[in-house]
């Protein structure tokens, strides 16, 4: 198995190299949604999985090769096919790779940062995405099904413990799952929660690819909407991180493909398009047009129209 892999393209952390520094599947969720599929092998135990030596040589090797290739990386990212903080040398590895001079990113599940240990080991990270899907602890079982030795408000208290102290950025991310954790009151919950932590950004997400569980399904764009909502009355800088594309940001003189970038990323009410559209010298007929072809869809959400797009568009 190859431990590093990329650069890929990603949303938040623009080319990241990744790196599998936890073999398949051994994680102490075995969520429902997980891309990866269901989990091997349960565990809350860390240990060695690789020598870290041999995972730095082989990163270095492939960013010397990106190097010379003239490739950008952004971003080394401890992004595994499990739980990345079950490898007790990730605090080494991360020291080990400070000389390559990128920054370092870990994704976690957030279930071991009760421990002080590990908290203090990604505290070396420049770059640290902690997951809060839900703060009910019956939802929490049914939707990232933890080791059984787990409990989820030591983990809350440890992710809080350590978003005080983190001196880099810190993200959070929510994963939403139709029937489970998407009603107005367990978003509400959840998003108190995060307020408190002051993240950089706090992402919501929904699964886009066929997930452990065949019958898990996203929420509605209704519900979707309603969630970015909530979230946003709370926390200062939410993002969707629902759609399979990326987006860029970039001037671009195509109004509609601007337009679909920005609604990959946040709903808009009525009034922001209609001056965005103003702005690009374009018409509402664009609109319509895209709602007709149910790219787009208009939803109606605490007084206020919302311009959404459709989580089933590739467009």
């Amino acid at each position: 198995m190859s431990i590093v892999f990329g650069p890929i393209p990603s949303r938040r952390l623009g080319r990241s190299l990744g790196i599998n520094n936890i073999p398949p599947k051994v994680c102490s969720y075995s969520c429902v949604y997980c891309q990866i599929g269901a989990t091997d092998l349960m565990s809350m135990t860390r240990k060695e999985f690789y020598p870290p030596y041999d995972i730095v040589a082989e990163i270095s090797a492939v960013v010397q090769q990106l190097h010379e290739a003239g490739k950008q990386i952004d971003y080394l990212t401890f992004v595994p096919d499990g739980e990345p903080t079950l490898d007790i040398h990730l605090g080494k590895e991360i020291e080990m790779l400070k000389p390559l001079g990128k920054p370092i990113a870990v994704i976690t599940n957030s279930s071991l940062l009760w421990d002080d240990g590990v908290r203090a080991e990604i505290m070396k990270a420049d770059w640290v995405s902690v997951k809060i899907d839900t703060v009910d602890e019956s939802i929490w079982h049914r939707i990232d099904r933890p080791n059984r030795k787990l409990h989820l408000t030591k983990i809350l208290e440890g992710i809080k413990a350590f978003a005080d102290s983190f001196r880099g950025t810190i993200v959070t991310e929510t994963m939403l799952v139709k029937g489970i954790n998407d009603t107005n009151e367990s978003i509400s919950r959840t998003a108190e929660i995060i307020t408190a932590i002051h993240p950089a950004v706090s992402y919501i997400s929904v699964p886009t690819r066929p997930p452990a569980e065949r019958t898990v399904e996203p929420p509605s764009e209704e519900v979707l909407n309603g969630a970015y909502q909530i979230f946003h009355s709370m926390i200062p800088n939410v993002e969707l991180l629902v759609y399979n594309e990326g987006t860029d940001f970039t001037y671009s003189s195509d109004a509609e493909r601007e337009l679909l970038n920005i609604l990959a990323v946040h709903p808009m009410r009525r009034e922001a398009v209609e001056l965005f559209l103003s702005k690009a010298d374009a018409h509402w007929g664009m609109i319509e047009r895209l709602i007709d072809n149910h790219v787009l869809k208009e939803i109606h959400y605490s007084g206020n129209s919302h311009i959404v797009k459709v989580l089933t568009s590739h467009s």
